[in-house]
């Protein structure tokens, strides 16, 4: 048995904040973890337009069983996260990922485009995430 104190200081990003002149470990598991938040967000919008599509304009119920299957695997994906991020800290940072791709899903699928106040509410998000997931701990 490892006391936590090990485990803690073995994982690349747990404690410290991920920068680009780190090693080659750590940026790939930066990009892993983005591209985990990414595709997740893409999911769980993808899937909630489909059931959107499929109740509210009156799709075909394909729509909407695609959309709860994309919907599940939305609830997977954040589990891929890396060990060191907890339940809590994965789904806020989540929130904020999910704000900002909602704007661009309306931007380019909705044709909505975003106002200043929404570019600054994602800029925000955008900090907030990163400060929740990869500012210095410890």
């Amino acid at each position: 048995m490892t006391d936590d104190k090990t485990e803690t200081q073995s994982h690349p990003l747990h404690g410290q904040f991920v920068s680009f002149t780190g090693g080659e470990g750590e940026i790939m598991e930066l990009i892993r973890s983005i591209s985990l938040f990414l595709v997740a967000g893409l999911c769980e919008i993808g899937g909630g337009y489909l059931v959107w599509l499929w109740l509210r304009e009156s799709k075909s119920i394909w729509f909407g069983l695609i959309g709860g299957i994309v919907l599940v695997l939305y609830g997977i994906i954040p589990t891929l996260q890396p060990s060191a991020f907890n339940f809590g800290r994965v789904y806020a940072a989540y929130g904020g990922v999910f704000i900002i791709l909602s704007l661009l899903w309306g931007w380019q699928i909705d044709h909505k485009t975003p106002d200043t106040f929404d570019l600054i509410g994602a800029l925000i998000c955008l900090i907030g995430v990163s400060v929740i997931m990869y500012w210095p701990r410890g």
